[in-house]
Order: C-alpha cells, then structure tokens, then sequence
C-alpha cells in the first residue's frame, strides 16, 4: 500500500506554471500572507554612486533557494555594508516587485519564459542578470528499494502495471502520484492523461511533506512515486531513482495541456529590476557575479534544513570556507 500525505512543516518551494505558462493558485499573495505593496514601498531604496544602501531580496521558499540568498545576503552585508531586506515570496509576486521597486532581485529562477515575456520584454521592469550555475532537474522518482526490487518500475510504460500498489484513499482508484505544492512547475496531470496512466495526481503541500514522504517510503518500503527535483540535499541521505518519461525534445512542451514528454533541464538564472540593474549598486555587481555549483548549494541548504542553522550561520560558514570563490564574485 502507498503511502499516504504527510503534513509539512516548512514552507514550501513555490514554483509557478507548467513549462512557465501555468500559474497555479497564486494570486497576489505570497508566504506568511505578505504581499507586494503591503508594505511602504521600499522604490528606489537600492542606492546608486557605489554605496549599496538598501538590497531588497526575494526569497522563494524552498531550502536550495534558500541557501541561496543566505549566502548572497552574507556577503552582501558583511562584504559591502549594505542593509539587506528578505521578503519572502511566491516567485511571480516577486517579479510584481520589480516595477514597485520593492524587490530588487531574484536569485534563482526556474525557467518561466511567460515571466520573462512579461516583465523583461512587454514591462522592462526587470533585466536577466545571467545563470546562477545550477542545472535545475524535475522528474517522477521512487525510493530505491522500489527500483531495487522492481528494476522496471523506472519506465513510465511500466507505470500502469504496478498503480494498484501506489493507490491512497487520497488517491481512490488509482495510483498516487505525490506532487509538491501546487505552485510549483509541473506538468504531471497533463502527463498522466496524455501517456494514458492510471494515476492520480496528488498534493503534498510543501518540500518538507514531500521529502518526509519518501524518508519513510524507503525506511518502511513503502510505495511512493512522486514529483522531485534537483538541486536537493536529500538525494544525498535518499538517492531516488527517476522514472523515465519520454525524452524531452524542444517544443514538446509548448502546450501545457498536451504535454507528452519529460521536463527540460533548466539553467537557472537571476532576475533583478531594471532600475536596480542601473542603480550602480555594488549589490547589484555581486548578485550579477554569483555563481556556484548544485554541490555548494546542497551543502548550504543541508546546514540549514539538516543540522538547523540559522540562515546566517549556515552562510558564514559556507563563505569562510570558500574565500577564493566569494573574492571572485567581488572582483
């Protein structure tokens, strides 16, 4: 018998839209209820002429972004005397920041050309400020005990061979298919439907659910097949195995709804303001220069979400450790 849902405790790594295109229940507001525009309007706080002053961050809610802005805020605030405000925010309310000035940059963006479209070519509230250095990858993945002990489960033509075996009351007749929040970027039920699977998509309502779901799946061998993704410090106490899909090809996912093949791998990439971009701001140099690997920000993540470290400590840990590369984004 699958397992079933698992309440989450921490917030959740928001993603928005189907191939970017799909925005899903995310209105205006953004975690812990705030929202762009709740607050006095930060605009033009980001100082020009070398000063940093002001640096309005946003911080998607899941651990690898993260570590992320702990590292970037560090240095912003140790390294350049900048005052450093984390808003934490669903990504797309982020972007609405842009044009308020209320947000200055984005530091991990997963795809979302529909964003871009918007606020970089029709809006020119917000510039590309290049990739961050991790290679984004989303897929379906089961513990491995399951891919042990049932090598072809890995093919998505399999699938429906062993879906009684994943069913939940959650999930009634078929077999569960365990997603995220339902922000996050996912095309699952339109992949469920068009590769004609006996499963049912769903929600576990945040990364913590989702990766205490496949903790226990693989202690108690227990069937799970869900949504995850990388970069992700628990693939290094859990390797999942992912399933997989038919390959990815350009296009294949240009339609959301008839989406039919595996997800892209993203090269993740910051997004900041166009005036933060203009402002001069050393801030605005670091967050342009930062780059790392999925490894570093695996091991910061990993402080925070597994030995507890405030954001802080986690950073300043990670920075005292790799001089060389924070001196080579200060250059």
């Amino acid at each position: 018998m699958a397992i079933h849902l698992v309440a989450g405790t921490r917030s959740a790594r928001w993603r928005a839209g189907a191939a970017g295109l799909t925005v899903l229940g995310l209105a205006l507001t953004a975690c812990g209820g705030a929202k762009v525009g709740d607050t006095p309007s930060d605009a033009g706080a980001s100082s020009g002429g070398g000063k940093c002053g002001t640096f309005n961050l946003a911080v998607n809610p899941w651990v690898g972004y993260e570590a992320d802005a702990a590292v970037v805020a560090y240095v912003a605030e140790h390294k350049l005397g900048c005052t450093v405000k984390k808003k934490d925010l669903k990504e797309e309310v982020a972007w609405q920041g842009f044009g308020t000035g209320e947000v200055d940059a984005v530091l991990e963006n997963w795809g979302h050309d529909d964003l871009k479209k918007k606020y970089i070519t029709d809006q020119k509230t917000a510039v590309a400020a290049g990739p961050t250095g991790n290679n984004g990858v989303i897929g379906w993945y089961v513990p491995p005990w399951l891919a042990k002990k049932y090598p072809d489960i890995t093919s998505y033509k399999n699938l429906n061979k062993y879906a009684s075996q994943f069913k939940t009351s959650e999930s009634g007749s078929h077999g569960q298919l365990l997603d995220g929040d339902p922000s996050y970027v996912t095309n699952d039920a339109a992949l469920v439907k068009n590769l004609n699977l006996n499963f049912k998509v769903v929600y576990a309502g945040s990364e913590t659910a989702l990766i205490q779901a496949f903790r226990q799946a693989e202690k108690k061998q227990e069937w799970i097949l869900g949504y995850f993704y990388e970069p992700q410090w628990f693939l290094s106490e859990v390797p999942l195995v992912k399933v997989d899909l038919p390959p990815y090809k350009e296009g294949c996912d240009a339609v959301a709804a008839a989406v039919a093949c595996d997800y892209p791998v993203y090269d993740l990439d910051k997004i900041v303001s166009t005036k933060f971009a203009a402002s001069g701001s050393p801030a605005y140099s670091l967050v342009k220069s930062f780059s790392w690997t999925n490894d570093d920000q695996n091991l910061v993540a990993k402080y925070i979400a597994v030995d507890k470290m405030s954001d802080e400590a986690a950073a300043k840990k990670w920075v005292e450790a790799n001089g060389d590369k924070v001196a080579a984004w200060l250059k």
